[in-house]
């Protein structure tokens, strides 16, 4: 059974990466009251304020537990992420917290932590895997929904007739396949909404800017929206789109996803029409289930807990704006 859960704000801190070392020594004894548990945590990179906020939720929130945090993060590569798994699964570190990059390719990685009895919590994006037992739970939003959302949204704002370009995330992510479908699975029932172009941004504000350039120079005119699969992607056309002479969000609608302040100050300023939700401040929750693991309490756990999420609207973003802490 699914759980949705609220989480509470955090401030943003640009974090550095922090690089595992290799011992092949148990980190600690979880059982052992008088020892601190080891975490270790691997993110897949520091590319945007969405994953930067991301990281500071699972550190607070491991100091907020009295864990010792080890952290790695990928670069947005798979390859590093997985060393760093290698590496943590030697250190012996007591709970592993896994933000994977993509969707596939972890067995092997997660089958040397079960041999070595350290759970994972996977994080922030799914896995597919045969073997669900690899890992404990997984935590994160609900991503196939934000697509649906934004295409909702969008369906309502263009009376259900649009040509679409849309700026896709990371190729193999779990958001980016699910924000994918999620968008298709609303629009046919809108044949009037066509998706005229669609192209991996990676996530990244530059990149999205270079894809949109591209986009405008072979379709120019004929497009009227720009779904975007994170709000950095968004932020990077608009700057293509102002440098093509055009307004966003008159000219070319725009909508996105993660719900960043830089989204709701584009919004405040007029330059975004809307935004879902995909709250980075996970932490807390990832927390909450290493503690019941260390507890001897991983049964009670659900197997997938999703996070519900909310649609902002360029409207709403003013009153909105001074809460956003990410």
């Amino acid at each position: 059974m699914n759980r949705y859960s609220k989480l509470a704000a955090l401030s943003v801190v640009v974090l550095a990466v922090v690089i595992p070392a290799c011992s092949s020594e148990k980190a600690t004894d979880a059982t052992d009251g008088n020892k601190t548990p080891v975490i270790a945590f691997v993110q897949t990179g520091a590319d945007n304020d969405w994953r930067n906020a991301h990281t500071e939720s699972v550190k607070q929130a491991a100091a907020d537990h009295g864990y010792d945090l080890r952290f790695a993060e990928g670069q947005s590569k798979q390859e590093n992420q997985l060393k760093a798994l290698s590496s943590f699964v030697n250190q012996g570190v007591d709970v592993i917290v896994l933000a994977p990059i993509v969707e596939t390719g972890w067995d092997n990685a997660l089958e040397k932590a079960k041999q070595r009895g350290i759970p994972v919590v996977i994080l922030d994006r799914q896995i597919k895997t045969d073997d669900e037992s690899l890992y404990v739970t997984y935590i994160g939003a609900d991503t196939y929904t934000e697509g649906q959302k934004a295409a909702q949204w969008l369906a309502g704002k263009t009376e259900g007739t649009a040509k679409v370009v849309e700026l896709q995330g990371n190729p193999g992510a779990s958001p980016t396949i699910n924000r994918f479908n999620g968008f298709r699975d609303v629009i046919e029932d809108h044949p009037g909404i066509e998706i005229i172009a669609s192209q991996s941004g990676e996530f990244r504000r530059s990149k999205g800017k270079e894809v949109m350039e591209a986009l405008l120079k072979k379709h120019g005119k004929e497009i009227e929206v720009v779904y975007a699969h994170n709000d950095d992607m968004a932020i990077g056309a608009i700057s293509a789109i102002e440098d093509a002479g055009l307004k966003p969000a008159e000219d070319i609608i725009i909508v996105s996803v993660d719900a960043v302040r830089a989204a709701f100050d584009a919004m405040v300023a007029g330059k975004l029409n809307c935004t879902v939700e995909c709250n980075p401040l996970q932490g807390p929750l990832a927390m909450e289930a290493v503690a019941k693991i260390l507890a001897g309490e991983a049964d009670s756990l659900d197997k997938k807990t999703l996070i519900e999420d909310t649609v902002f609207e360029m409207e709403q973003a003013k009153d909105f704006i001074d809460s956003r802490k990410y």
